[in-house]
């Protein structure tokens, strides 16, 4: 079976370890050869886009769940080694040029547009960059995933970066923008899901005093969100969104180190992408 290229935008939410719910989704639509002609990653959604356009299958399940007992993956030694609770020259050098290595001939394959959304900590706004070259891009998908607190941060031409999730969480707004009329949305968060104000907001603001923007995001983000998620569903009432989203909450934490629960979770991701298949398809050939 060839590759379908639809014209539509693929939107991918972040949310930590919650994001392999993503990797079962878009495993899934690898079987199907479903692309979409532009992805919007942020976060955990920007690293699990990169195997889905190298169309490297399981490559994103595996990456979370075996590395899950190594101090040099994700753990309290590298975040006081090294100021990132994900090691970064573990999961942004090592894993994908040695360990697992990135097909990046099969990414530069691919005839569509890809953004890493990121947050400027100077401006406050989401930046959208665009990935051309996945070796030579590599910080633009870690800026997307550096929270803050437990990550650095991150500078691309002068600027500085963090999570994308801080100004433009699900960015199906930017999609439309681009033209694009049709989109695939994938959220972490369970229906019925409400973000509630962030209790870390006094820490924010002593640990980036130089940049007063990240606590101005995070003392807004839960509105922000809850508000996007409502733009979310009016935008799938009148079609210009097929939303896939956790049907039920998984107990997965952000950072998780259970893999039995993260088995399940991207289990869950596959199968509800597969129950809606036949609906899915309808919207995007409609």
């Amino acid at each position: 079976m060839g590759v379908n290229m639809y014209q539509a935008g693929l939107v991918l939410e972040g949310g930590g370890m919650k994001g392999i719910y993503t990797a079962g989704v878009l495993d899934f639509l690898l079987d199907k050869d479903i692309m979409a002609s532009s992805v919007y990653g942020v976060s955990a959604g920007a690293c699990h886009m990169c195997s889905y356009l190298s169309r490297q299958k399981g490559r994103a399940r595996d990456i979370n769940i075996d590395y899950l007992d190594s101090k040099s993956y994700c753990s309290l030694r590298s975040l006081i080694t090294t100021g990132d609770l994900f090691n970064v020259n573990m999961c942004y050098h090592l894993i994908p040029d040695y360990l697992y290595p990135y097909d990046n001939e099969a990414f530069a394959s691919y005839e569509g547009k890809a953004y890493s959304v990121v947050t400027n900590i100077v401006t406050g706004r989401p930046e959208y960059l665009r990935i051309r070259d996945m070796q030579a891009d590599i910080d633009k998908i870690r800026a997307s995933a550096s929270l803050p607190l437990v990550s650095r941060n991150v500078k691309i031409d002068g600027n500085y970066y963090l999570d994308g999730g801080l100004s433009d969480s699900i960015p199906l707004q930017k999609s439309v923008m681009d033209g694009n009329r049709k989109n695939i949305v994938v959220m972490t968060k369970e229906v019925g899901y409400v973000r509630q104000p962030s209790s870390h907001l006094e820490l924010i603001k002593l640990r980036y005093m130089k940049y007063p923007k990240v606590a101005e995001l995070i003392k807004e983000r839960h509105l922000n969100y809850n508000e996007q998620v409502a733009y979310v569903e009016r935008q799938q009432a009148n079609g210009q969104a097929f939303v896939i989203r956790p049907q039920f909450p998984s107990g997965v934490g952000r950072v998780e180190k259970d893999a039995r629960k993260l088995r399940a979770l991207y289990r869950q991701g596959y199968k509800e992408a597969e129950a809606c298949y036949d609906s899915l398809m309808a919207y995007l050939e409609g």
